[in-house]
Order: C-alpha cells, then structure tokens, then sequence
C-alpha cells in the first residue's frame, strides 16, 4: 500500500515528503531516502493522507531503514562536517571574502558536502570552491541563505519562551509585514516585534486574518463615532473582543461592545 512519508533530514527543520510502498514505518524511526542530492539520512516525523500540493507521481522513495551502520556513517558525517566548518572558516579569512559560514552538511553517501553561508552582498566564490574541493575531494556546494534560514538551522528560543517555529514545525517562510503588527495594534518596538533573526515575527501571521475580519466591524482610533451624549472620540480598541472605548463630550470614559450594541 502506497503511503507518504514527512522525514526530517539529517535532523534538520525542514519536512521533506517521500513515497513508501513496501516497507513497514513508524514515526521516529530512522530511514535512507533518495533525494536529488542522492541518498540521504532522515528521520520519520508523521505520515500524510492527502497533500493537496504534492504530486505524488514527482515524489521520491524511501529506500530502507537504516542499520547500525548506517548510523555510525551518520554519525561519522556529522562530525566530518564540524571539522569542514573549521576549513572552509579558515579558507574564507584567506581569501577575504565577505560571508559568513552558518552551517556545512555532507550527503550520506558523502557525494557532496554543502556549505550555508549569510552575507550582504553578492559574493565571488569560485576561487573558494575549487580549493575546498581539492581539499575535501568531493564536489562542494556554497549556499547563500537569508538570516531567517539561519535562525532555522541554529535554532533557539523565542521571546514567547518557546522554540522557535522556524526550527520546529514550519515548512516554509511565508511573507510577514509591519502592517500585521499595526493591525494587530501591537507597539512597532523592534524588541517586541523582531525574532531572534532580526526579521518580524513569523507569529504576526497567525492572527492576522482574524485581526482583520474583527477590526472590519471597528472604527479607527481617532475618528468620531456617535454615542448617547454626540459625537465621541475613539481612543482604543479591543479588537478580538469587538469594543472599543470613546470619550465623550462631557468627557465621560465609555466603552462600546459592537457585537452587544451596548454601552458603558
């Protein structure tokens, strides 16, 4: 029976989906994978139903589940890869190049050794990459990524004192504004609103449609709403809860609740 798998690669963030038509899968479990970049170490993390945006026919196998040996080699590449860091840091300084590394990987099969790197500009590494392949023997791969990705491999914990979404359950970033945060009416401190990766809140996304449909039946604080006493002044909102305070004529402090119509 045909099954897709979500396997973590080599206990990375991001979910990656396979096929699985014979072998007998728990969650948890440890399983070699064919991937683009070849055979790879992964980890299975849940099994999917229906994906309305996989097209099972593209998706690659689960090969096998993985041996003693296989987890030693695991093991082994793991390790590999710290000591490539320190190189491929080495190499860099050499070279004078402006990036920084964040983070290096080697297929299972060691085919490949992938080197993450963040920097601000656009970087000239060809001279970089022909000496790490010669040094490393195998074919090499500089990525750049953005500073959210870097959060992502790295991870850490977040102002809510949780993990970070990006290292936990988040497949891809999606697009956060500063708008949300003003939809929101959370205060634009960059402490309050910004990751650890200096970007804004992936959380600000979560919300916001609700945020939205609720402030759609609120007025804007600082516009004139008629009450019992005339024309009063919004001064805040309390969005999800569907109120917002004005102040009167008389100078009178009252709350109206929109989804009760009433008044204090």
């Amino acid at each position: 029976m045909l099954e897709i798998v979500a396997v973590k690669i080599n206990g990375k963030g991001k979910i990656y989906y396979f096929k699985n038509e014979n072998l007998k899968l728990r969650k948890n479990c440890t399983v070699i994978v064919d991937t683009d970049k070849g055979l790879q170490y992964g980890q299975v993390v849940d099994f999917i139903k229906e994906e309305k945006n996989l097209d099972i026919n593209e998706l690659k196998n689960v090969i096998r589940l993985t041996t003693k040996k296989d987890y030693i080699q695991h093991l082994t590449n793991i390790k590999d890869a710290e000591k490539a860091i320190v190189k491929c840091k080495e190499m860099i300084n050499k070279n004078n190049l402006n990036m920084s590394l964040v983070d290096a990987e080697y297929t299972f099969t060691r085919s490949q050794l992938i080197f993450k790197f963040i920097s601000d500009e656009r970087v000239d590494f060809r001279q970089l990459a022909k000496e790490l392949g010669s040094y490393f023997k195998t074919r090499i791969e500089l990525r750049q990524v953005g500073i959210r990705d870097k959060a992502k491999e790295i991870g850490g914990v977040g102002l809510c004192g949780r993990k970070l979404c990006c290292a936990s359950f988040l497949k891809e970033f999606e697009s956060v504004s500063i708008n949300m945060a003003k939809n929101q009416s959370i205060a634009l401190n960059p402490t309050k609103i910004n990751g650890v990766c200096g970007r804004l809140l992936c959380c600000l996304k979560y919300e916001n449609e609700n945020y939205s449909e609720c402030r759609k039946k609120l007025p804007e604080v600082g516009k004139f709403v008629d009450t019992d006493e005339g024309s009063s002044k919004v001064i805040s909102l309390d969005i999800l809860n569907e109120k917002y305070t004005v102040v009167t004529p008389k100078n009178n402090i009252k709350e109206v609740d929109v989804k009760n119509g009433s008044k204090e």
